[in-house]
C-alpha cells in the first residue's frame, strides 16, 4: 500500500501529539502546594532507637509552623549496585513505600537495589480519606504518566484513586466519618523538590499535600528505573 508524504507527516505530528500527552497530563495534574521557606532546627536529639528527633519552624504560606519530626535511620541496601536504564526490564520494577519509615524502596526481580529517604505530608501515617487531608494514600497502585520537566524536578503520577480506594472513600461517607460533600481527590505522584530544598528531605518535613518528596538526585535516579504501569505499593 502506498502513502504519500503528506499522509506520513500527519501520521508523524499525531504520534508527536499522543507522545507529549502523558506528559502534558502529568503536568496539570500536580499540586499547587506553596513551597515551605525560612526552615530553623530549635531542638534536634536522638531518640535512643536510631532515630533523630527534630523540632523544627518553618514559613508555608501565609503560616508559621511549628512541627516535630522523627527521622528514622535509613539502613543502607549495601553496595550500590550499578544499573543501567536501559537494559533495565521495567516490568521486573516495583517500588514500595513505606511511610513509618520515610523510605522509598525500589525492587528488581523482588531484590531490593535502592533505598531512598521520603517525605509526605504532615501526618504522613494516616491513610487519606478525602480531598484536602494532605495524607498519602495507602494500597496498590502504578504509575500512569510521568513528567521530565515538573516544578518539583520528575514527575511521577499514580494510579489514585483506583477502585478499591473509591470503595473505601464511600464506606466513610455511608458511616458518616467524613462530610457527604467531601470529595476523593486524586493527583498523587512521586517527585522530587525544588533547588536547594533537599534539607527538607533530610530532616523529615511534612511539607506536600500527599504526595511522596524525594530528594532530587533520588528521583532523577527513580525516574530512569521506573515507566508508565510499574507498580507501586503504598503502606503505613
Amino acid at each position: 500500500m502506498k502513502h504519500s508524504i503528506r499522509e506520513y507527516s500527519g501520521l508523524k505530528i499525531l504520534f508527536t501529539v499522543l507522545a507529549g500527552m502523558t506528559v502534558f497530563c502529568a503536568t496539570a495534574q500536580e499540586k499547587k502546594t506553596d513551597v515551605p521557606r525560612d526552615l530553623k532546627i530549635l531542638k534536634e536529639y536522638s531518640d535512643g532507637k536510631g532515630n533523630i528527633v527534630r523540632e523544627i519552624q518553618y514559613s508555608q504560606g501565609l503560616m508559621r509552623i511549628t512541627e516535630t519530626t522523627i527521622t528514622p535511620k535509613v539502613l543502607a541496601v549495601g553496595r550500590r549496585v550499578p544499573i543501567s536504564p536501559d537494559t533495565l526490564n521495567k516490568d521486573s520494577v516495583m517500588v514500595l513505600v513505606d511511610k513509618s519509615r520515610y523510605t522509598v524502596q525500589v525492587f528488581y526481580r523482588k531484590r531490593m537495589v535502592r533505598n531512598y529517604r521520603a517525605v509526605f505530608g504532615p501526618n504522613p501515617k494516616m491513610n487519606k480519606c478525602m480531598e484536602g487531608d494532605r495524607c498519602t494514600p495507602e494500597g496498590i497502585f502504578h504509575i500512569s504518566a510521568k513528567n521530565p520537566n515538573s516544578k518539583y524536578n520528575k514527575f511521577m503520577l499514580l494510579s489514585y484513586p483506583n477502585d478499591s480506594a473509591r470503595i473505601r472513600f464511600n464506606k466513610l461517607k455511608a458511616e458518616g466519618k467524613i462530610p457527604q460533600s467531601a470529595r476523593i481527590g486524586g493527583d498523587i505522584g512521586i517527585h522530587g523538590i525544588w533547588k536547594g530544598g533537599d534539607d527538607m528531605i533530610e530532616m523529615g518535613v511534612g511539607w506536600t499535600d500527599g504526595c511522596v518528596a524525594l530528594k532530587n538526585k533520588d528521583i532523577e535516579e527513580l525516574y530512569t528505573f521506573v515507566g508508565v504501569g510499574t507498580k507501586v505499593v503504598i503502606r503505613k
